[in-house]
């Protein structure tokens, strides 16, 4: 089991730049896959960026490509998305996901624990 928890969403002007923070407990972490995805006001939820377990794989949406960066600090069970450049459609809740099934060119499966998700704003 993990519980996944989300902090550092807020209102950022375009252009800005913001990182969240996903904190997770319980027992394991350094062997869990952690991905990032959004869901914004009438639209489904979508895939962001995924690290592997060891940190050594990163993979993202192509609408943040170049923008945000994930990365993992295992010793503090702790991963995070550093978000650039943001634009007025990165506005979303955003969700921290853990899971340790990894699916051959599906970055966006394989997850089985959810955050409560972070509320990024993004403004014109």
């Amino acid at each position: 089991q993990v519980q996944l928890v989300e902090s550092g969403g807020g209102l950022v002007q375009a252009g800005g730049s913001l990182r969240l923070s996903c904190a997770a407990s319980g027992r394991a972490f350094t062997t869990y896959n952690m991905g990032w995805f959004r869901q914004a006001p009438g639209k489904e939820r979508e895939f962001v960026a995924r690290i592997s377990w060891s940190g050594g794989s990163t993979y993202y949406a192509d609408s943040v490509k170049g923008r945000f960066t994930i990365s993992r600090d295992n010793a503090e069970n702790t991963v995070y998305l550093q978000m650039n450049s943001l634009k007025p459609e990165d506005t979303a809740v955003y969700y921290c996901a853990a899971g340790r099934t990894a699916m051959f060119g599906r970055p966006d499966l394989g997850y089985d624990y959810w955050g409560q998700g972070t509320q990024v704003t993004v403004s014109s």
